[in-house]
């Protein structure tokens, strides 16, 4: 049993591996961390750290293209009946806008917290998708220079038994899930080009707090005159190291009609709120819709129920330092 139990380890492993292909920069040969691959066809899938991602014409036999993106890249076509093992991105010229502020302001600040807005309803909570990205925008009503420190992102555990779900200690249900941070100017109140291209990931369990706090003082986001959009991306579930797992968009059910493709959905849920006055929460998928933003709200998306309820808000919170010279 022992010799049986090895044999397939070795084959699952060897399958990933002659299947796995890296991203890397044109230049420097560096890894594109976390890149997407879209498959143009609705569907898709993200690298890992390392810039590596699985892609078999098993695994995926109805993709004939890949189209890879990444934040300061030029987007790559490739047809998938010939993929090389290394495919190389080409950078793109410094793009950043000038509101990111290279030398930090001189002089006196006072902290100040926009609090997160949480609740323990599992029904009034987003279930991420890996297409899923959601922006909260920031206003900056004063025109002063200001720092974000910290972001509070609340979330939603579930219990590993629904029936005790209720109880304060109950068992969670296990997960390890990768997330991204993308920083976005105002474009006319939309969310437009990005403010920084350092990649701000961190990884959530069961075990993480309600409100999850991510520390960003050393990344020194300002926050634009026009404000901010802070977004939170699902790259997918991770393994126990906080390595990024092979994650599929869809799950394949066999039912008595054929074959039918089921959305992945991951862990933690996201609480919306209806105690936020203001709709500044914007959503897009990835993959779909040629990646466009909309805001949140009953005119532009139909039969939600989160919206249905009135709940048009994630309730994203910051800490930010206020500088007192501008």
């Amino acid at each position: 049993m022992i010799q049986k139990t090895y044999f397939l380890l070795c084959f699952l492993i060897s399958s990933i591996s002659f299947g796995q292909i890296a991203i890397q920069d044109k230049e420097t040969k560096e890894p594109v961390s976390f890149a997407t691959i879209s498959f143009g066809n609705g569907n898709g899938v993200f690298a890992d750290e390392e810039g590596k991602f699985v892609f078999t014409k098993k695994r995926y036999s109805d993709i004939d293209s890949l189209y890879i993106t990444s934040i300061g890249y030029k987007e790559l076509k490739m047809v998938t009946d010939s993929l090389p093992s290394v495919i190389n991105l080409e950078p793109l010229a410094d793009q950043l806008h000038e509101v990111i502020v290279q030398v930090k302001p001189k002089g006196k600040f006072k902290m100040r917290k926009v609090k997160p807005t949480l609740h323990e309803d599992y029904f009034k909570c987003w279930l991420p998708t890996i297409e899923s990205e959601i922006a909260v925008f920031f206003p900056n009503e004063e025109k002063k220079t200001k720092q974000i420190t910290k972001l509070y992102l609340p979330i939603k555990t579930e219990a590993s038994d629904w029936s005790k779900r209720k109880r304060a200690n109950t068992k969670k249900r296990s997960f390890s899930t990768l997330f991204k941070i993308n920083f976005y100017e105002n474009n006319e109140g939309l969310p437009g080009d990005i403010l920084s291209y350092e990649k701000v990931v961190f990884r959530v369990t069961q075990d993480s707090e309600s409100v999850y706090e991510l520390d960003i003082t050393k990344n020194d986001i300002f926050i634009p005159h026009e404000g901010i959009f802070v977004a939170i991306q699902i790259l997918g579930y991770t393994d126990k190291l906080g390595k990024l797992l092979p994650n599929k968009k869809y799950q394949e059910v066999k039912t008595r009609k054929g074959i039918v493709k089921v959305s992945t959905t991951f862990r933690p849920l996201l609480p919306f709120t209806n105690e936020i006055p203001n709709k500044r929460t914007y959503t897009k998928r990835i993959f779909l819709n040629n990646n466009t933003w909309i805001r949140f709200e009953k005119k532009n998306i139909a039969n939600n129920k989160l919206l249905a309820a009135g709940l048009n808000n994630y309730g994203m919170g910051m800490e930010m330092k206020v500088y007192q010279g501008k």
